[in-house]
């Protein structure tokens, strides 16, 4: 498989699983039962802010996978960066949310570690 495609899977990957992440927002803030308007708030803030952080992760490595050359030292810079995020992410939800009995928050720092290694291989061919 050539880098360019590692990119494109994995730009697609993390940006769809933002979308997925962000999806089922109103029914997890429900999950958490009654609870005040203003944790209600925060919630929903932090839920989506995590889903809106890998959809810009996702659409910006796949425009500069697209719309430059992606040997390019600026190009190359964005992939691994992203991918450090990515794993500082996965790190954050496995101490945390991962820890919990919900399944898709259990494979959430899987999928996140997989895109990093697919953006950093990508990025190194």
């Amino acid at each position: 498989m050539s880098g360019e495609t590692l990119l494109y899977v994995g730009s697609i990957m993390i940006a769809v699983w933002g979308v997925a992440h962000i999806a089922p927002t109103q029914s997890v803030v429900a999950g958490f039962g009654d609870i005040s308007a203003d944790n209600r708030r925060i919630i929903t803030m932090e839920w989506v802010a995590e889903g809106l952080t890998l959809c810009f992760i996702g659409l910006l490595t796949l425009l500069v996978t697209l719309l430059s050359d992606p040997a390019s030292a600026s190009a190359v810079l964005v992939y691994r960066a992203s991918a450090v995020m990515l794993l500082v992410m996965a790190g954050w939800t496995a101490m945390t949310g991962a820890r919990t009995s919900i399944v898709p928050i259990k494979v959430c720092p899987l999928v996140k570690t997989g895109v990093a290694v697919l953006l950093l291989a990508g990025s190194a061919m």
